[in-house]
């Protein structure tokens, strides 16, 4: 049997539990909570690890890079948090829309900095 079409089956195979079963949408959710944990952990693990890293080129930024960097890293978790709700009206998606883009440009703007002292 191909690889590809075994894989469909499974992906298929388990479509049909989750939408015939019963519970199935309990279950879903409940793996997708788990996905999402794991994945969040990953991104602290990775952020963690660039941080180690990186430690003495961020506390060469100067404390004033350093906080615009750290706020708007901030700025970036808060907004991303609230999408679902910004989203919902245009004066909400238009802030979200001028935060991240905020947010971007200072860390655009830090870096650019650290580029031109190295």
């Amino acid at each position: 049997m191909n690889a590809t079409l075994r894989n469909v089956l499974i992906v298929v195979a388990l479509a049909a539990a989750v939408t015939f079963l019963p519970g199935g949408g309990r279950v879903t959710n409940a793996l997708l909570a788990l996905l999402s944990l794991i994945f969040l952990g990953t991104l602290v693990w990775f952020g963690g690890r660039l941080y180690r890293q990186a430690r003495s080129e961020i506390y060469g930024l100067g404390d004033q890079r350093r906080a615009l960097a750290y706020g708007s890293l901030g700025m970036i978790v808060v907004a991303l948090s609230g999408t679902g709700r910004m989203w919902e009206t245009g004066a909400g998606t238009l802030a979200w829309f001028v935060l991240m883009g905020g947010a971007c440009y200072a860390l655009v703007w830090t870096w650019r900095g650290w580029r031109s002292y190295g």
